[in-house]
């Protein structure tokens, strides 16, 4: 399978056209192994095929899924997408319109679910069918801290756009609303950075835990 466009993923850790007798495994790209692979994946992907890396990554993504609200066309919403992938989500899901700014993302949507919901409505529909609790991010009174609440294993993290937050009815649909501990003068921070430390945060408590 030949990667479409691969030009607009380039990066600056690429590695040149294979060395020695090519492999013959079917994840290897022919025409990477070629010209050489400058896409920005990790090293055990390098020459892979774009449906080759999905499939690998579907083996072991982790059961938290990500959900952005998306009224204003939100900038920060690629550079969730990007986080999402590194931290292996289940899928991305977008609520709200359907075009997103995908500058952020550089390219990871291609490797990661995302899955669009027209309104809270339909993304409450999705979550209760599936048994996914969902828990919202946002500074808004009767928050709990993060950092003392038990994240379930299976789950979906709720964002909501930079500035506005959450909107009203996505707190209300919510499970729990939870916060990220601040420490400084700012009464918020960069929706996309919350993201990332609330995904870590994840992390930490599932595949890292402490006894």
């Amino acid at each position: 399978m030949t990667e479409p466009n691969p030009s607009v993923e380039l990066s600056t850790n690429g590695v040149g056209p294979w060395q020695g007798e090519l492999p013959t495994e079917e994840h290897y790209d022919p025409e990477l192994l070629e010209r050489g692979d400058s896409r920005n994946v990790i090293d055990r992907y390098r020459y892979w095929t774009m449906a080759a890396i999905v499939a690998d990554l579907d083996e072991h993504r982790h059961e938290f899924h990500v959900a952005i609200e998306n009224w204003q066309h939100d900038m920060n919403i690629g550079s969730i997408v990007r986080s999402a992938n590194a931290f292996a989500a289940d899928t991305v899901h977008i609520i709200g319109r359907r075009r997103w700014n995908k500058r952020g993302a550089m390219v990871t949507d291609r490797y990661q679910h995302v899955m669009h919901h027209p309104d809270v409505a339909a993304f409450v529909a999705w979550a209760n069918e599936a048994g996914v609790p969902i828990l919202a991010i946002d500074n808004v009174p009767g928050s709990v801290i993060i950092e003392t609440f038990d994240l379930p294993k299976r789950c979906v993290l709720l964002f909501g756009q930079e500035g506005p937050g959450l909107s009203p009815e996505a707190i209300d649909a919510a499970d729990a609303v939870l916060e990220i501990s601040q420490f400084g003068s700012t009464r918020s921070m960069n929706a996309s950075a919350a993201a990332a430390v609330t995904m870590h945060a994840w992390v930490l408590q599932h595949v890292f835990p402490r006894g």
